[in-house]
């Protein structure tokens, strides 16, 4: 029986990994320097957590057949060190997924917005039909475990791509490691400035993206994303080239319906993003032999993933949303989605700022305008993010000539956030809530319920 020893099992990806190949009958084992929730309870759960905190180069021994190394180590790390002295196989989260999925049909999910909603709406359509398929995607799909499927007979693998740089010593971007037989880009727009620090470092990614799909391989491209079609130039000519633009919709009464043969269907999703990621998954499918009659009859059904345009929240005049955006281009998306759903109610927007490339003061103009549809503009920062992350501290000042807006209100503790939104008068509003994080723990079911009371007692 293999044994594989995680380096920096805590983080996001690596911990769920751990969780599905211990499943999978391999002996699992792991350490890290720092563990938080939701991986602390979740390996906890698993029994994988380690028994200390730290590195411990005496636990790697010649028994140990795979590391696989998480990107939060560093090239200095005593168990890296020791393991590489021992001559034991090192993989990448990346290089491990690729060497369980060598045998089955890669489909690559990437851009810098939108790839895991559409991963999410070919995940949905596939078990609609009950295909059987592995997965790898940054959050739960609603009626899947997990956020890592993997099996030694299921023959396609949905892959949500990511270009964070892969590990401490491999500067490759992840999905260039996967080698997509049908890969998907649904947008480019700078982000991960702490890692790219020019936006033409960031394109390059993309660039090394569609020249990594097999030969005879599928890019299905967002054709209404300038940059985008940029990058396509430069898709090696054994590759198939599939465009796809925003899907036609309407909206009514709060309600968004696709525009189709024949009528109109209503769906759960909103606004023009999600309407070209569902544009962009019927391509997915379509490949994967699911035609487009069939997709619509799925797609009612979906009502998205977790923390993107999430409701959390709702009475007769009032819905609360949870949505992962946090970089400028996604706070536009989001919050112009929100407008165009809701257009006779006030808008109130809550951002926490949380990403470390958000953070950074040469990155901050990027925002300008970017909440100029909010009727109330709230962002916040938790001091502590910025200590943890190595920042300056950042004046209101200086986030309200960033974003354009002297009408910003800036805080720098959750608790007085809540009070302030706790004296609006909650009546015909919709709030979104928007962060990379969690905004310093909130309890978003209790919070929504509070507001929810509010609003039923204007």
């Amino acid at each position: 029986m293999q044994r594989i020893h995680f380096i920096a099992i805590g983080g996001r990806a690596m911990h769920n990994l751990a969780i599905a190949l211990q499943k999978n009958g391999y002996i699992v084992s792991g350490s890290d320097d720092e563990i938080y929730d939701p991986s602390y309870t979740n390996l906890k759960n698993n029994n994988l957590l380690p028994s200390e905190i730290g590195w411990f180069p005496e636990k790697i021994t010649t028994d140990i057949d795979t590391i696989i190394l998480g990107r939060h180590a560093k090239n200095d790390n005593p168990e890296l060190l020791r393991a590489q002295e021992l001559g034991i196989r090192i993989y990448s989260y990346p290089e491990f997924i690729y060497s369980m999925s060598q045998h089955k049909q890669r489909v690559v999910i990437a851009g810098s917005h939108g790839k895991n909603t559409i991963a999410s709406i070919v995940m949905h359509v596939l078990s609609y039909y009950q295909y059987e398929y592995d997965y790898l995607v940054s959050a739960t799909v609603p009626g899947h475990e997990g956020t890592i499927h993997l099996t030694n007979t299921n023959k396609i693998i949905i892959i949500e791509g990511d270009e964070h740089v892969t590990s401490t010593i491999d500067y490759r971007s992840k999905f260039e490691h996967y080698k997509p037989h049908i890969a998907l880009l649904s947008g480019i727009a700078w982000d991960h400035v702490n890692t790219f620090p020019t936006f033409d470092m960031y394109v390059e990614q993309f660039k090394k993206y569609v020249n990594s799909i097999e030969h005879n391989g599928k890019l299905i491209y967002n054709n209404d994303d300038s940059i985008v079609q940029q990058v396509i130039n430069e898709t090696p000519e054994h590759v198939q080239l599939v465009p796809y633009t925003m899907h036609p919709y309407e909206v009514f009464d709060n309600r968004s319906f696709l525009r189709i043969s024949g009528g109109r269907l209503p769906v759960f999703i909103f606004g023009e993003h999600n309407m070209q990621n569902i544009a962009g998954a019927i391509k997915v499918c379509q490949f994967l032999k699911i035609s487009e009659e069939k997709f619509y009859r799925a797609i009612k059904t979906f009502k998205g993933s977790g923390k993107h345009l999430q409701l959390i929240g709702k009475s007769k005049s009032v819905n609360i949303y949870l949505d992962f955006a946090h970089s400028p281009v996604k706070l536009n998306y989001t919050i112009k989605a929100i407008r165009e759903q809701f257009p006779n109610r006030e808008l109130i927007v809550c951002l926490e700022l949380y990403a470390t490339s958000s953070l950074y003061d040469s990155f901050l103009n990027q925002y300008n305008g970017s909440m100029n549809l909010a009727d109330e503009k709230i962002v916040y920062i938790n001091p502590e993010t910025l200590r943890k992350k190595g920042l300056e501290s950042i004046s209101a000042e200086r986030i309200k000539e960033a974003f354009g807006s002297s009408k910003i209100k800036v805080f720098t503790s959750v608790e007085d956030v809540k009070s302030e939104l706790y004296m609006i008068h909650w009546h015909n509003k919709t709030l979104l809530l928007m962060s990379s994080g969690n905004f310093s723990g909130l309890n978003y079911s209790e919070f929504a319920e509070k507001i929810i009371g509010l609003s039923k007692e204007n």
